[in-house]
């Protein structure tokens, strides 16, 4: 039987293409009239594989838009002292407007106490309880990158999200949490599932936009969703066959859903591309100075 592929797939890759190239002009702009090109310094604690892809990703990025990135490479086995102190030197260096410290860092490294030790203004993550808490009270911070993808990915299909009902599967603190207060700000009635939710469909089924991140692989299914829901898969996952699979059954989905973020291809370049849409936000500030701190905000 042919499979009935009504749904609009929302490919990230060309829309972060296009957001990145809105920075270019501001990039050329302020290394014309300050001889500084952005800098973003990326911290990587160890060799899990599927850490050192995502920083090359960052880095080749931020390489094609002149922004200059300081590679810091440690080992596993590094100290807690060590950590510390390196993000205190990037804190101070001028050359530097954005810190990036890759997660996962390894166990016995206090994860929480070295996001905390990056300063606000650098924070191009959005992790630091000061831009976390600008956030919640929408008062004009930097956007946390997966959540400001997902929002701008939305926008730039025509996506409406004000008034609409969306579900978010899981809570977490990069992820759920603060994509249900972006949400909220923009008109949205917003409900935020987590392990203890006692009947995720119930809840799924009546809603206009499901966001899955919870890293379950092809946990959302067409029997989850009403017909034409808009579906937005925040999971990267390797299935029992090897693949790189999103939290959402995506063939099952397709004929019902009326939009659908694909894994790979989907949420994760714009990932990338918030990151320097953070990067030169922090970059307009510290250095153009044409960027009060109080508008540090994703593009309009």
């Amino acid at each position: 039987m042919e499979q009935k592929t009504s749904a609009k797939i929302l490919k990230g890759r060309p829309v972060a293409k296009e957001v990145r190239e809105e920075l270019r002009a501001t990039i050329e702009r302020g290394i014309a009239r300050t001889g500084r090109a952005p800098g973003l310094a990326v911290v990587l604690v160890g060799d899990n594989p599927a850490s050192q892809v995502y920083v090359r990703n960052k880095e080749r990025a931020a390489a094609k838009l002149g922004i200059r990135t300081f590679d810091h490479r440690l080992p596993a086995d590094v100290t807690q002292e060590a950590l510390l102190d390196l993000v205190d030197r990037l804190n101070e260096d001028p050359a530097v407007q954005g810190v990036l410290i890759q997660l996962p860092l390894p166990p016995h490294i206090n994860e929480e106490q070295v996001l905390y030790a990056v300063t606000p203004e650098k924070d191009v993550d959005v992790f630091h309880p000061d831009n976390f808490g600008k956030l919640a009270l929408s008062v004009g911070t930097l956007r946390p990158c997966t959540p400001g993808g997902v929002l701008e990915l939305l926008k730039r299909n025509d996506i409406e999200i004000d008034g609409k009902n969306v579900v978010i599967i899981g809570a977490s603190k990069i992820v759920g949490l603060p994509l249900s207060l972006m949400f909220l700000y923009e008109g949205a009635t917003v409900t935020l599932c987590h392990i203890k939710t006692s009947d995720v469909p119930a809840l799924t089924q009546k809603a206009d936009i499901v966001v899955a991140a919870l890293g379950v692989p092809r946990f959302l299914k067409a029997d989850m969703v009403r017909e034409g829901a808009v579906v937005v898969d925040v999971g990267i996952n390797r299935g029992e066959d090897g693949q790189i699979v999103g939290d959402c059954d995506f063939d099952d989905l397709i004929g019902k859903v009326s939009a659908i973020t694909p894994v790979p291809g989907g949420v994760g370049p714009m990932t990338v591309a918030m990151l320097m849409v953070n990067t030169v936000q922090a970059y307009r500030h510290q250095v153009l100075g044409d960027l009060p701190s109080e508008e540090l905000r994703m593009l309009e």
